[in-house]
């Protein structure tokens, strides 16, 4: 089961996107689905056929924000987090080998999309990191094996931190 965590940024991505599909996209294209429809003939109307499906793809992300979005549990900067990993936390790491990698521990809701330097809460990476200090190691167990990884630096990005 997915953790029903989200960062604030998330959550307001989640809600505009809900928000942009419900009162501009689907008007939209509901306008277009009736003058296709009042065309006549639907069986071979192209219009008609593709803008319907689309907003039945409309309707479906629709309904699931609309589940998804009370379920959430917005998690807000708490000045305690400071010196360990926890949600919203901003990571680096690097192995044996000197490879590093940098990213945000984040819900499963927000690894989509543009975000490519984020880590769900549920992956074992994040599990591994959580409550891990600065110069810490963690041992990450995956399908691919076990490895060990150093904890360089962690931020809570002031943008991020509620006043």
């Amino acid at each position: 089961m997915k953790t029903k965590l989200v960062t604030p940024e998330g959550y307001k991505k989640l809600k505009d996107e809900h928000d942009h599909l419900w009162f501009e996209k689907r008007p939209e294209i509901t306008k277009i689905v009736s003058w296709a429809a009042s065309l006549g003939d639907r069986s071979e109307n192209a219009d008609y056929t593709y803008n319907k499906r689309l907003l039945r793809q409309i309707d479906r992300r629709v309904r699931y924000l609309r589940k998804l979005l009370p379920e959430l549990k917005v998690v807000h900067y708490a000045p305690e987090q400071e010196g360990k990993v926890f949600f919203g936390a901003w990571v680096e790491i690097e192995n044996e080998a000197g490879d590093t990698k940098r990213f945000r521990i984040v819900g499963p809701e927000e690894i989509y999309g543009d975000q490519k330097d984020c880590i769900s809460i549920d992956s074992p990476m994040a599990r591994a990191l959580l409550k891990k200090e600065v110069d810490d190691v963690c041992t990450v167990t995956t399908p691919a094996g076990t490895r060990d990884w150093y904890i360089n630096h962690i931020e809570y990005r002031q943008a991020f931190k509620q006043a």
